[in-house]
């Protein structure tokens, strides 16, 4: 099984000039994988991007693993 939480860390954190987390969260189904992003609030606007292009990308990215194990990725970001 793949650790989303380190796949993701590892896509983010050069993104981020200060300290970012990811947790993974419990989702009520079974079939999705519920994840936060953890950031400063400057940190969370580079994440996002304009119009959200780099936390579309940063998910579309994300998806393509969970394909393997027939799963729905939602990304959350939050700042600290």
């Amino acid at each position: 099984m793949i650790n989303y939480e380190e796949v993701l860390l590892n896509l983010v954190k050069p993104l981020c000039s200060n300290d970012v987390t990811v947790k993974l969260m419990d989702s009520i189904k079974e079939d999705e994988l519920l994840l936060f992003v953890y950031a400063n609030n400057d940190d969370i606007g580079r994440l996002i991007g304009k119009k959200g292009i780099v936390a579309s990308a940063i998910r579309n990215m994300m998806q393509i693993a969970t394909r393997q194990e027939n799963k729905k990725l939602i990304i959350k970001f939050e700042t600290i």
